[in-house]
């Protein structure tokens, strides 16, 4: 990548790449609901700081080395230069404002048509909630400090790499940087591959390492706010938008189309998980609708650009469907998932990569052709050499770095420390204060 190009950006990609931008941070505070939502209420605090402290934690790398990393100059078709950007050095300069002679517009680095400010900020929030996703799978038993260490440690050696494979490019010159871009030229519009085929892989891995939980499985682990569940898909769903419209990088025809297959697919992922739920269960569940939600939005995240109405509702219902089923693979295979990240992550982020070597229509902004409309399936071998390759680098390179954590601090808290609950044990907090219910105005007044 060359270093950026000064000009005048446009303003309208530029306010929508803002509010584009808010709203992906807004998802993991949402998130943060969605999963708190599904612990134990003496956890619920430690789960959502694990969010929270994402967004912490991984502003500071990003800022530091992250951006330059993912976006520097390309090396190898493997990663960016990590000096190009360190601490954000060329991405301030120029005229903010315009002068008063038309000759003189404001004169900025760019990256494409909007600020690389602004392009900056925006790949950050994928940074935040990717680290964040991973927590679902070790609720009620790591360590806050080890979390923090691991959160560190893994975006730097997996996740930043990984970004750089699929995202990297020249927004000015838009020559691709990383191999699965570049080289491979698999179709992960805003990154199925990148953050949730990686953050379900490392969730998996993070569980195994971890160990189960003190009485799973035959101890039940209810929600115990399925409100917050609902609240935190709510805040998702919305905040998707500027995840995947945002992808388009502009206020343009690309941003209007994946807006619109994001929200179809979404809903027929809902639909079709609640149905797996009425004919195996026989009661559809919120947590279902919620889950399906989510579901549909991972599947859709990679093919938004390259399906049309029709492929987004093929996505939809499939992914709906699959993860419905997968979420019972922990049973089966006895690793303790606790929120079902691999289920709805890694199995959706699967479905959506690869039903693009599948469904993907011509008309589409990407105008790639599945096997479906007469494409062969060339695409869908590139679509599963892109999946398949993220998910092995990122359940080694996990491995070696949970286990790492294992032996030298250690992961996991002690088993007084569970039982009591992390909000307590990790953060001297409760969520609920239990003592005060009870008490009335009538008798506070009284005792006064």
């Amino acid at each position: 990548m060359a270093f950026p190009v000064i000009g005048a950006p446009d303003a309208g990609d530029t306010a929508w790449m803002l509010a584009s931008s808010a709203l992906v941070l807004l998802m993991t505070p949402g998130l943060a609901f969605f999963y708190g939502g599904m612990v134990r209420s003496k956890n619920v605090l430690n789960m959502i700081m694990m969010s929270i402290s994402s967004m912490g934690l991984i502003t500071i790398l990003w800022v530091l080395y992250g951006f330059s990393l993912t976006f520097g100059e390309d090396k190898g078709n493997l990663i960016g230069d990590p000096g190009q950007y360190f601490g954000l050095k060329s991405v301030f300069g120029g005229s903010y404002l315009a002068s008063t002679d038309p000759a003189a517009p404001a004169a900025v680095p760019l990256n494409g048509t909007i600020p690389l400010s602004v392009f900056v900020a925006f790949q950050l929030m994928f940074a935040i909630i990717t680290v964040a996703l991973i927590s679902g799978a070790v609720a009620d038993r790591l360590k806050f400090g080890s979390w923090l260490v691991f959160a560190g440690i893994w975006a730097t050696v997996v996740y930043f790499p990984v970004a750089h494979w699929v995202f990297a490019f020249d927004g000015y010159t838009g020559e691709a940087g990383g191999w699965i871009a570049n080289n491979l030229k698999a179709v992960d519009f805003a990154g199925g591959t990148a953050v949730h085929i990686n953050a379900g892989a490392a969730g998996l891995v993070l569980a195994i390492v971890l160990g189960k939980r003190k009485g799973w499985p035959g101890t039940p682990f209810r929600p115990h706010n399925l409100p917050f569940v609902m609240l935190g898909a709510g805040l998702l769903w919305f905040g998707w938008y500027g995840f995947n419209a945002g992808s388009a990088v502009g206020s343009n025809g690309i941003a209007g189309a994946t807006f619109l297959t994001t929200t179809i697919a979404t809903a027929a992922a809902m639909l079709a998980w609640i149905l797996v739920e009425k004919f195996r269960d026989g009661k559809p569940t919120s947590l279902g609708a919620a889950s399906g939600i989510v579901a549909g939005l991972v599947a859709i995240t990679p093919a938004c650009s390259s399906v049309n109405a029709l492929g987004a509702v093929v996505v939809g219902v499939v992914a709906g469907a699959l993860c419905a089923l997968a979420v019972g693979l922990k049973f089966k295979f006895g690793f303790d998932d606790s929120l079902d990240v691999v289920g709805v992550h890694l199995v959706g982020g699967l479905v959506g990569t690869l039903l693009v070597g599948l469904v993907a229509a011509p008309e589409a902004p990407a105008a790639v052709e599945g096997l479906f409309y007469g494409g062969g399936i060339e695409q869908l071998k590139l679509q599963a050499v892109g999946a398949f390759t993220v998910l092995a680098y990122s359940l080694v390179a996990t491995a070696v770095i949970a286990y790492a954590i294992k032996f030298t601090i250690g992961l996991r808290k002690d088993e007084e420390g569970e039982s009591v609950g992390l909000d307590e044990s990790e953060h001297a907090e409760t969520a609920y204060d239990f003592a005060a219910v009870g008490g009335t105005a009538r008798s506070l007044v009284k005792e006064a």
